[in-house]
């Protein structure tokens, strides 16, 4: 899992050009000019990655964006009134998730156009769709999601950015500074991953007995805060949350005890106001706060720890940088309390059977 973290920067140098040809090569018959709105589904990972770059399809592309988890969309949706202008990008690095597969067959029988972001060219997710971006990453290595995440991310603000070159909300221009921004930000990730692993390291050894970790932010970052807090559950089976800033503040800043570890996402954009206050708060509760913020932006955040975020980024961007905490920190704690992912192993633990396609019809039933 720490060797993926390494790998993060790499990634986005070997594979931001490549994607983006995808994303450029998509069928035409998708009619990109025409879409209106788009919908982002997918489970778990995809899921949150669907909730960090909702913001990215509205700035960027200047359409209505909604992220919606799988289950919701196939049995709790309406049919829109125009579907075929309304674009489903569903999300499956494997391919095979059976809701998400599912909504994208539901999204192209009512006539609406599908992309599915996937690293599986032959996946039921892939022959569901009119287009695929193949998020390829070879040498992987079985573990909680973490290169794939960012290549969920990546792949999906290549298509944010060429949805609004196609709709004409970005000319020629403009949209290759934006893919050329994104390419930029190896850098920035290879420093922020360097300073992350030591400080979250030591930050592990002093919160391995919280009872609860609570990750939050808002906009982009509150993706970002599902995200980090999937990890530790998934990693090191530490009870992690990931909230709202404001809606913290409604509910969670009651729970006990109150030194409880509040690590708090504040990229610079629409949400750093908010979060800073949010963080003088959660501090003047006694919470132990780390701040996850710019380096540069350190001193204005009261935090018993500090992880510092570098390189200038956009907030629709931000994702990629703000998330790069999470793994290494999640794998400190589960050394630090001799833990493996997805608790295997445990007393008691009873293996997920693999889905075929008898438990689908099965779960359908």
């Amino acid at each position: 899992m720490l060797r993926q973290v390494t790998c993060l920067a790499d990634d986005i140098r070997a594979h931001t050009g490549s994607v983006a040809e995808q994303v450029r090569a998509l069928p035409g018959a998708l009619d990109l000019a025409g879409i209106e709105s788009v919908v982002l589904v997918g489970n778990g990972d995809s899921d949150h990655a669907a909730r960090a770059v909702e913001m990215a399809f509205r700035s960027l592309a200047g359409v209505d964006c909604r992220p919606v988890s799988a289950l919701p969309f196939t049995h709790y949706r309406r049919p829109a009134a125009s579907p075929a202008r309304v674009l489903t990008v569903a999300i499956s690095v494997s391919g095979g998730s059976p809701l998400v597969v599912r909504s994208a067959e539901q999204a192209r029988a009512e006539g609406g156009p599908v992309v599915a972001l996937t690293a599986k060219a032959a996946s039921p997710l892939a022959r569901s769709a009119h287009g695929t971006v193949l998020l390829d990453l070879p040498g992987q290595e079985p573990s909680p999601g973490v290169r794939t995440y960012q290549a969920s991310l990546l792949g999906a603000l290549l298509l944010a950015i060429a949805l609004g070159q196609a709709r004409g909300h970005l000319d020629r221009a403009a949209a290759d500074l934006l893919r050329d921004e994104l390419g930029a930000l190896a850098d920035a990730v290879e420093a922020t991953v360097d300073e992350s692993i030591g400080r979250t390291r030591r930050i592990a050894d002093r919160v391995a007995h919280a009872p609860v970790l609570t990750l939050l932010g808002s906009g982009p970052s509150h993706g970002s805060a599902l995200y980090g807090a999937a990890k530790q559950v998934e990693t090191s089976a530490v009870f992690a949350v990931g909230q709202d800033l404001e809606e913290w503040c409604h509910v969670e800043r009651f729970a006990g005890p109150f030194d409880l570890p509040v690590f708090v996402l504040a990229p610079a954009g629409h949400s750093s106001g908010p979060a800073r206050r949010v963080a003088q708060r959660a501090a003047g509760l006694g919470r132990r706060l780390v701040a996850v913020a710019p380096a540069d932006h350190l001193d204005a955040f009261p935090a018993w720890a500090a992880l510092p975020v570098h390189g200038q980024v956009r907030e629709e961007f931000s994702p990629l940088l703000y998330h790069l905490f999470a793994a290494p920190l999640a794998c400190h704690l589960a050394r630090r309390l001799h833990r493996v992912p997805f608790a295997a192993g445990r007393s008691g633990h009873t293996p997920v059977p693999p889905t075929t396609p008898e438990t689908v019809k099965e779960e359908e039933r």
